[in-house]
């Protein structure tokens, strides 16, 4: 647009703006009302119960040891609790056994008492079993693997499992508590099934681990702690899964520490229950990346049914709202093919994650709850399909730093509570959607849908979610709304900024009920045809102007009547209306807008 046509629209519009009230308002506030969702099980989580002093133990003492050789076919002992048969030999009685050598067709079982406890220090051993697992623990009250300092050692199965009364699955298979340690390398190969099941805990305290399975590779039914070590997961199925169907109060997962790098078609770390993460440091590519996720944005560019409408100055509602052009009823699905989830970290539980480095690409969302989220520290680089973090319930963020380069929605949940920290999100639909769609909110990936989710909080209609955010730095660009409550928003405080397109059924703010402003800094850009600014203010002023088609990169300030500048913004994307909402901005009070070198004088409201 040329210069005098801008300067011309800018003065048009402080006409039209001045005593208008709430500019670009539509949504009229109504009190709020919570709506109250039943609880999922979650298991309580005490870190300091997660491992005991021997789950740390590498120590052992070769002289009281019984010495276990395996060579090609045979196998010899210094031990007479070892019991040998052929290429079997199992372990009777509590005590510790070091094995070393090849055994090429074989397996070593654990038969002891139920109140023995096992270590089982793997000195350069290599075992493989042709149909089995080539380590069974049938009987003890806890069986602890170390791997020896500097060593190599490797578990394999066949290709094949065996019909067995134990349904053995796993290159390692365990009936009873399993802890895994140590200093040394372990190599498990499971082309027919899962790396490392537990039927009870799985704990692991340290030692370097490389896993490549057709299913899991590391499993545990009770729960999966881990302290430490060093993880290479390639999995068909979950990277890490822990999931008791027997007791909802269990399947659980806590880590605390470690290094994984983990490529699973489906999900990377998933619990059926609570999981919790405190530290370590995550490489997850789940269901093949983003790339193997296809979604739709919100609207179809140019698409508005009956029309734009009316005139800046005389809009008292949504003009020609016929319904969202894009209809998710007309999404197609794969009906035939079992669903399956492929999110990079997933609980079905609540997701807690206090600490640890993150970067995940996952076809489905990257970070999954069926209950809620919640984040206090971590750094996160994020490339999804779907969502970049989704809870059914509440979404907390009050911490850590979190890059979502790609996404079909940024954060999802019934309810948004944003504290502190700093999110910087691309979104291909909404940034931040309060009760605005479900777990398969777009649908699309390598099996045309996702699997793992309930559906959302009574379909997450309209009306009853929320968003607040009280502190932190939040930094918005999407293709559909940029914040879109439908419910409530509230902003109390922190420094938003939303970039949202000129095209297409989208708005910067979107809400059903009402949104208020009373601390922090807004600041946002977007389409005019939908638009809603804040539907009241406290504390501090608000200006929403329309200001015909500016393009990206387009500088936005804001100055005071002395001409000092209180916001400076240059907006990623073209625009066509500005909200801009500062604690430094009174009601009442003039305030100039300038946008490529054109000026006009709003009143704030």
């Amino acid at each position: 647009m040329k210069r005098k046509a801008w300067a011309a629209l800018l003065l048009a519009l402080a006409l039209l703006l001045t005593g208008c009230g709430k500019p670009l308002q539509f949504g009229e506030e109504t009190t709020e009302t919570t709506a109250t969702t039943d609880p999922v099980i979650n298991a309580v989580v005490d870190p300091e119960d997660m491992f005991s002093n021997r789950d740390y133990e590498t120590a052992y003492d070769e002289t009281k040891a019984g010495m276990i050789t395996f060579q090609g076919g045979a196998i010899q002992s210094t031990t007479d609790a070892a019991k040998i048969s052929g290429t079997k030999v199992e372990l009777t009685e509590e005590g510790t056994y070091i094995l070393s050598g090849t055994l090429e067709d074989g397996q070593v079982i654990v038969a002891a008492e139920k109140t023995d406890k096992i270590q089982m220090v793997l000195n350069g051993v290599s075992l493989q079993s042709s149909d089995s697992t080539a380590i069974f623990v049938k009987q003890a009250d806890k069986v602890f693997i170390t791997t020896a300092k500097g060593t190599e050692n490797s578990l394999k199965n066949g290709g094949a499992f065996a019909e067995n009364e134990n349904n053995i699955n796993a290159a390692l298979f365990s009936k009873d508590d399993l802890t895994l340690n140590g200093e040394g390398t372990l190599y498990i190969e499971s082309p027919a099934g899962h790396g490392v099941v537990s039927k009870d805990d799985l704990v692991i305290t340290g030692g370097s681990y490389t896993v490549s399975s057709a299913g899991q590779a590391l499993n545990g039914k009770e729960s999966v702690r881990i302290a430490g070590g060093t993880f290479s997961l390639t999995a068909g199925k979950d990277g890490i899964h822990a999931e008791d169907n027997d007791d909802a109060s269990l399947g659980y997962g806590y880590i605390s520490g470690g290094v994984f790098t983990i490529s699973a078609e489906g999900d990377g770390i998933s619990a059926s229950n609570t999981l919790q993460i405190a530290g370590g440091d995550f490489t997850i590519t789940a269901g093949g990346g983003s790339e193997n996720g296809s979604k739709e944005n919100s609207g179809n560019y140019g698409g508005f049914p009956g029309g734009m409408g009316g005139g800046m100055g005389g809009m008292g509602g949504r003009p020609g709202m016929g319904g969202r052009s894009g209809d998710i009823s007309a999404m197609e699905t794969t009906a035939d093919t079992e669903s399956t989830s492929m999110k990079g970290i997933k609980a079905g539980g609540n997701l807690d994650i206090t600490g640890g480095t993150f970067t995940l690409d996952s076809a489905d969302d990257s970070l999954h709850s069926d209950a809620s989220v919640t984040i206090t520290a971590g750094t996160f680089q994020i490339a999804t399909g779907d969502d970049g973090v989704h809870a059914e319930e509440t979404l907390t963020f009050g911490g850590g730093a979190m890059t979502i380069t790609e996404s079909y929605e940024g954060l999802e949940a019934l309810h948004i509570v944003f504290s502190g920290g700093e999110v910087t999100l691309t979104a291909s639909d909404d940034g931040l959607n309060a009760a605005g769609g479900t777990d398969n909110s777009g649908a699309g990936g390598r099996d045309q849908m996702f699997g793992g989710g309930k559906g959302g909080p009574g379909g997450m209609s309209s009306g009853n979610g929320s968003i607040v955010i009280s502190g932190g730095k939040l930094a918005i660009n999407a293709s559909g709304d940029g914040i879109d409550a439908n419910g409530t928003l509230e902003i109390t405080g922190g420094y938003t900024t939303v970039c949202g397109p000129t095209q297409g059924d989208t708005a910067t703010l979107d809400y059903d009920k009402s949104a208020v402003i009373s601390g922090g800094t807004f600041i946002g850009t977007g389409a005019s045809g939908m638009a809603q600014t804040f539907s009241d203010s406290e504390n501090q002023g608000v200006i929403a102007v329309q200001v015909g088609s500016a393009p990206a990169g387009t500088k936005i300030t804001l100055a005071d009547a002395s001409g000092k500048e209180i916001l400076i913004h240059t907006p990623e994307l073209g625009y066509n209306v500005v909200i801009l909402s500062s604690p430094d901005m009174k009601k009442g009070e003039t305030y100039t807008i300038t946008i490529d070198n054109q000026s006009g004088e709003f009143t704030a409201s």
